[in-house]
């Protein structure tokens, strides 16, 4: 599973490395425009996660679901390099991300199952660590082939097709299913939204602060347009993403090993100085290497929070529910980074980039002093119950 998200990470972020640049200077799009896109392709995906997660639950299978959405994105691959206009690359990224979407619960789900449960953490860590190698290995082939090519954008982004369908394959053939106990019931009644009255008040807590956390962080577009408006020369551009990556890939894997034993708030309290950090230093930028160090701490900021909330939603979660728990969860934050993103853009195109940094800095300042002051639960609950979750 870490394997086929690499692989696919490496052909869209290939592609997404360049996709602003292309966008803003090949097609001539708005920032505002740039913003809409990102926001609206990222909600699309979390709308369509709660639908993949419930069905996978019905029908007791994550693979079919996993296959169908990795092979949608691989199809949406070659009309990025044949886009003439913006409206095929909204079309192109929209479709791309919808198969994120029908991939993303079941995936996440599936790892769930494949996985112990002391090692939970460790196994989200782990396949989000090769999901980011794959998030870094992609901009820097766009920076070889730049290089190779001249800069030629639309050939480079030709490259990120090979990897596209290396991945769907090794999903087919790789990756097997465990058989989970059949559930007569599940199969008695349709999907429902009564469903969600099986999910705790501690999971609508991670829900909310998973929105939170989102809100406070926009689309890694907008790092990449900020390194170049700097100066970062075009060809240099995939170096954000890059660097962001390698941080990414290097803290996910120890940083989900540490939630199987440590308070999930410390972990989310030092992603949050993190990101407050970036967002501080992209804001102040006024030469390439600051955007790049922001990227960076940027990186680490997800690489401490993002597989602790795959986590945290995994435990808390009734298995017979656990799709539509990540897939809820999904929608919430898809909700907030398209908002996020909408309003990243209209500061940018009114206030200017810095207006657009140092909103997200107060903001992620908010979500810090409101997580510092959540009352933590007795550590024997905790333990009882299983959950190193500080947080809820």
């Amino acid at each position: 599973m870490g394997f086929v998200s690499m692989l696919m990470d490496i052909s869209s972020e290939l592609i997404h490395s360049l996709l602003p640049v292309f966008m803003a200077t090949v097609l001539g799009a708005s920032m505002m425009t740039i913003g809409f896109i990102e926001g609206i392709a990222e909600a699309a995906a979390a709308v369509t996660k709660v639908f993949s997660g419930a069905v996978s639950d019905y029908f007791g299978k994550r693979k079919p679901l996993a296959v169908f959405g990795y092979g949608l994105a691989a199809v949406t691959k070659p009309i990025f390099p044949l886009a003439n206009t913006i409206g095929w690359v909204f079309a192109a990224r929209f479709m791309d991300r919808i198969g994120k979407g029908i991939r993303g619960a079941p995936r996440d789900a599936l790892v769930a199952d494949i996985a112990p449960q002391r090692l939970r953490g460790a196994a989200y860590g782990l396949r989000q660590s090769l999901d980011s190698v794959g998030a870094f290995v992609g901009p820097i082939l766009a920076l070889v082939f730049m290089a190779w090519l001249g800069n030629d954008i639309r050939t480079v982004l030709w490259v990120a097709v090979v990897p596209a369908f290396i991945a769907v394959a090794l999903l087919v053939f790789g990756v097997h299913e465990p058989e989970r106990p059949r559930d007569p019931s599940r199969l008695q009644s349709r999907l429902s939204l009564a469903d969600a009255k099986g999910l705790s008040v501690r999971y609508w807590i991670v829900v909310l602060l998973g929105s939170v956390f989102t809100l406070a962080r926009f689309s890694e577009a907008f790092l990449v347009l900020r390194a170049q408006d700097v100066g970062l020369a075009l060809g240099y551009v995939p170096m954000v993403l890059i660097v962001m990556n390698i941080l990414y890939a290097l803290i996910a894997y120890p940083a989900g090993a540490a939630a199987d034993r440590l308070s999930g708030q410390t972990l989310l309290v030092l992603g949050l100085v993190m990101l407050i950090a970036a967002d501080i230093i992209l804001a102040t930028a006024t030469s390439p290497l600051p955007a790049l160090i922001g990227a960076a701490l940027w990186g680490a900021h997800m690489g401490l929070t993002q597989g602790l909330f795959a986590k945290l939603v995994a435990d808390i979660a009734p298995v017979k529910l656990r799709g539509a728990a990540f897939g809820i969860f999904n929608l919430v934050s898809g909700g907030a980074i398209l908002l996020a993103s909408a309003v990243a853009g209209a500061l940018w195109s009114a206030f200017g980039a810095p207006a657009t940094f140092l909103a997200g800095a107060a903001f992620a300042t908010l979500s810090l002093a409101g997580l510092i002051a959540f009352p933590r639960r007795p550590r024997s609950v905790q333990e009882k119950r299983g959950l190193e979750i500080g947080t809820v």
